[in-house]
């Protein structure tokens, strides 16, 4: 799960990590208002940033800085409500609901932290680079030297001589080298207590009088762990997330939306990896990734069925089941009341494999609907991508 600049933020400041004064605001009046108050406080200027689930915000015009109230306000009336477009969203963009309203800084020196779960090594790792303010990606990707990774084993957690050598590679001066460690352990810390599966600090300034802030903050949880964590559950903005994936979440399902034309329902994660895999050698490409998991029951199907046919994208679907804990006849049971309940008209293959498969069959055979149900994977992937191009 994501969650907003702004929330991060405030979760950072209970952990001790500096940050500037903000405040979120979603009307013009409550942007003139958050800057008048940081401006009366002794700030020069604001800074009013667009809050949406993406970066490169200020390439596109999400962030502007403001010297007076009124200036606030112009920009804030102009922000709200438009569609931003970055890097990260595509073409689509995403429109602008919320801001947040902070002071400006004098920076000195703008820096990258981060802190994400190395699945290689089974460890967390703390990354640090001192080109701040720059995509990542860009960065790891024509000069990997520049980032400085820090293995964390978990038993011990980021180690004091780890943060000092991370202060030291950022080019930071003797006497920010202390504020910095504690910096970094208050950071590693909100990241573990959070169960936060990403940490993101692009930048990580420092001033020209000294002093430390992370101005801006990204945070990712595993969502599996949300249960632990119902004030941070609470910050789940739905308007953020594709409504399909939103849709799925109900239902307990795994849904990510693909940019291809053959849906695809599976259960268990590693054979929808394989079967998005079969699919694009067959020469298509996937409209989706659902993972109905191993104990759906039909009603749990029929939404996914539902769900996956609501992608206008979609031009032909394969159902690849290996009956196990679900069974398959509980599978076609769910496929074909939801196949009913839409007037379903695209066409459907289906790899069945496990548990009841004979029922199963017998089932999707007795219905009464155009089904094709394939022997291997192979032969259902080159049927469903055929479909999938005629169709289109």
């Amino acid at each position: 799960m994501k969650i907003h600049e702004y929330q991060g933020k405030e979760i950072l400041k209970q952990y001790g990590v500096a940050v500037p004064r903000g405040v979120m605001a979603t009307t013009r009046e409550e942007a003139e208002a958050a800057a008048k108050d940081i401006l009366g406080s002794g700030a020069t200027g604001v800074v009013v940033k667009a809050q949406i689930h993406a970066g490169g915000r200020g390439k596109g015009g999400g962030v502007k800085i403001a010297k007076s109230v009124e200036e606030a306000g112009e920009i804030a009336g102009k922000m709200l409500g438009m569609k931003l477009v970055t890097h990260q969203t595509g073409p689509e963009g995403r429109i602008v609901r919320r801001l947040l309203v902070e002071e400006t800084l004098p920076i000195e020196k703008e820096l990258y932290l981060g802190i994400l779960v190395d699945r290689g090594e089974g460890k967390p790792v703390f990354m640090a680079s001192a080109a701040g303010g720059m995509d990542i990606e860009q960065v790891a990707a024509e000069r990997p030297e520049a980032i400085l990774k820090q293995y964390i084993d978990p038993g011990m957690g980021l180690e004091p001589f780890q943060a000092r050598k991370i202060a030291f590679a950022l080019g930071l001066k003797p006497r920010q080298i202390n504020p910095a460690v504690q910096f970094l352990t208050s950071l590693y810390r909100a990241f573990l207590e959070t169960d936060a599966s990403m940490l993101e600090i692009n930048p990580f300034i420092s001033c020209t009088d000294g002093r430390l802030f992370a101005l801006d903050a990204k945070l990712t949880f595993d969502d599996n762990a949300l249960f632990r964590h119902a004030d941070i559950r609470e910050l789940r903005d739905i308007t953020e997330e594709d409504p399909l994936e939103v849709e799925a979440s109900k239902y307990n399902l795994n849904y990510i939306k693909l940019d291809g034309s053959v849906g695809c329902m599976v259960n268990g994660a590693g054979l929808a990896m394989a079967t998005m895999d079969i699919i694009k050698y067959a020469g298509g490409l996937p409209a989706n990734f659902l993972d109905v998991g191993g104990g759906a029951n039909a009603d749990q199907v029929a939404h996914a069925f539902e769900i996956l046919l609501s992608d206008k994208s979609v031009r032909a679907v394969l159902i690849n089941i290996f009956g196990g804990i679900l069974r398959v006849d509980t599978l076609a049971a769910g496929v074909v009341e939801a196949a009913k309940k839409t007037n379903l008209q695209l066409p459907v293959v289906l790899r069945l494999e496990g548990t009841n498969v004979q029922e199963g069959k017998k089932i999707l055979m007795e219905s009464g609907l155009n089904f094709t149900v394939a022997e291997t994977m192979k032969d259902a992937a080159d049927i469903v991508v055929a479909a999938a191009k005629s169709a289109a």
